[in-house]
């Protein structure tokens, strides 16, 4: 990154900053004129959550020095919101409980900060309220500790899902394999016939990491009664390495065998490593190839079958 594209990146976060910083005066955990401040209502909420807390543990959680946290605590106790004593176990650790006039005044800050939050999401349409949500995923994930076990959910389409599963087709195998047009109307063509036929020997399903879409398989009648075809197996960036596309592997393959198929057959492309390596694991062998280039840079393509 040279010295220009930095300036750029600085600039639109510090545009973002502002602009945020306009909607958290909005939403802080009371009205602008609340009797509490920020801190306060912090200090209210993590006493809340967790009876008693150490003065150091606090301190840390809210990133406080010593100072201002000790003359933060002397107002919430002047108030009578909270009280301080020393441990039983170790006289030098300090610990804060919340009276019942604090979780009072907390119970309060929270409703307020519930409806203000409320507010500001009902002003957005569905989509864009999950827009926003996933980008605030994303920011959390980058800059904070990422969760080492989100919520996996595999389920089927929801209005929109379908589209979505086409353009991330399109845009991924764009930009890391340099597949054309053509690669994104093939998938265009699948998803049409999944979303025209009512089959139950035929499903579908979207991959989603806490709520955010991450990826989808789907299961098709192939060539005869007894054969069935894995189709669109697509993973995001972010979701590898989770054990995500395991579970839609297997998922697929599991209903495939459920719904009284023989035999699974797939096709795919030898360039895709990990995707073929998922196959494998999941007792899928190759058997087929010949060259093609039908989406732009020369190809193997591949057919891996197995039975059931």
């Amino acid at each position: 990154m040279n010295d220009t594209e930095l300036a750029e990146r600085v600039a639109a976060v510090r545009a973002f900053n502002r602009l945020y910083t306009g909607v958290i005066g909005v939403l802080d955990e009371g009205p602008a004129d609340a009797e509490y401040s920020l801190p306060e209502a912090r200090v209210l909420f993590e006493l809340t959550q967790r009876d008693p807390l150490a003065v150091t543990d606090l301190r840390k959680r809210l990133d406080l020095d010593a100072g201002y946290a000790s003359r933060l605590l002397a107002r919430l106790e002047g108030r009578g919101l909270i009280t301080r004593e020393r441990s039983d176990e170790d006289a030098r650790r300090q610990l804060v409980r919340p009276t019942a006039a604090g979780r009072d005044a907390f119970a309060l800050l929270n409703r307020r900060s519930t409806e203000q939050i409320g507010g500001l999401l009902r002003r957005f349409a569905d989509e864009d309220q999950r827009r926003m949500l996933a980008a605030m995923r994303t920011i959390g994930d980058v800059v904070g500790e990422r969760r080492r076990d989100p919520a996996l959910v595999l389920r089927p389409p929801r209005p929109g899902d379908l589209g979505w599963v086409v353009q991330r087709h399109g845009a991924l195998y764009a930009r890391e394999y340099g597949f054309d047009s053509r690669f994104e109307g093939l998938v265009a063509r699948i998803v049409a016939d999944f979303a025209v036929h009512d089959d139950a020997r035929q499903a579908f399903w979207i991959a989603e990491l806490d709520g955010e879409r991450v990826g989808s398989i789907g299961c098709a009648r192939g060539s005869d009664a007894d054969t069935a075809k894995l189709r669109l197996l697509l993973l995001e960036p972010s979701a590898r390495g989770r054990g995500v596309g395991k579970r839609l592997v297997t998922e697929c393959v599991e209903f495939a065998r459920a719904h009284g198929y023989r035999v699974m057959e797939l096709s795919t492309v030898s360039i895709l490593d990990a995707a073929r390596a998922l196959y494998r694991a999941a007792g899928f062998e190759l058997v087929e190839e010949a060259d093609f280039d039908g989406w732009g840079p020369k190809l193997t393509e591949e057919i891996w079958r197995r039975e059931f």
